[in-house]
């Protein structure tokens, strides 16, 4: 895999609060190469090992878009919903950004099920034809079809397992996180300073609770991204 340069800027992570961690009370001790000092009760990520591993995640992600691989991003805390949205719609991959539901992944057969109906319930509010039924029925069927929207619209496109996953909040993703790991889908995470960095395949170190750094980190991603989808359309 050819390293390239995507202009990780240290300035850029302090200015985004990159660096800022949890406080010392509340911390994994397997963090520790990755935190630098402690400064007023919190811990400091060592961003020159941030922007090294951020760097490989957007090795790793452009070659994997260049491949056509197929990307899943994951990030369901209160603030950060609309952002991954943005960013995942923008570099056209598959995302959960509400609830994570239980056997997304592990249980796929029951997750694809799910969605052909999603499917079925949107052609069938297209065409009018949840207009035309009794009233009674037309609201239990757009109930259905509200919920399918908010849970499971980020991934109505996914006709099978991702090839990578990007996982926002590792703790508060754990389920989607351990179903990565039993399905052995590589899995690329945010990780502050309370976090389990063995868990993730390339784990990011960085702040994963405000969004300025969360922004900065998916914007990078997706740029790679991006950039890998434009050199596998020119050269299938």
């Amino acid at each position: 895999m050819i390293r390239r340069y995507w202009n990780i800027n240290l300035d850029e992570m302090l200015e985004a609060g990159v660096h800022l961690g949890h406080g010392t009370r509340k911390w994994n001790p397997r963090m520790a190469p990755y935190i630098s000092e402690k400064r007023k009760g919190i811990h400091i990520i060592n961003l020159t090992k941030t922007a090294r591993f951020l760097s490989e995640a957007c090795d790793l992600v452009f070659d994997a878009a260049s491949r056509g691989k197929q990307f899943l991003i994951v990030g369901t805390k209160n603030g950060a919903a609309d952002l991954v949205a943005r960013a995942a719609i923008g570099a056209r991959c598959h995302y959960v950004n509400k609830k994570w539901l239980g056997g997304i992944l592990t249980n796929w057969s029951n997750t694809e099920t799910r969605l052909q109906k999603f499917r079925d319930l949107r052609m069938e509010q297209k065409t009018g034809r949840l207009n035309r039924l009794p009233k009674g029925d037309a609201a239990r069927l757009k109930r259905k079809l509200s919920h399918l929207q908010t849970y499971l619209g980020g991934i109505k496109y996914m006709t099978g397992l991702p090839d990578i996953v990007i996982i926002v909040d590792q703790q508060k993703e754990y389920t989607a996180l351990r179903e990565c790991i039993t399905l052995g889908i590589p899995t690329i995470c945010l990780i502050d300073t309370n976090c389990d960095p063995d868990l993730a395949d390339l784990p990011i170190p960085a702040n994963d609770d405000t969004i300025a750094s969360i922004r900065l980190i998916l914007n990078k991603l997706v740029f790679a991204i991006c950039e890998g989808r434009s050199s596998y359309i020119g050269n299938p």
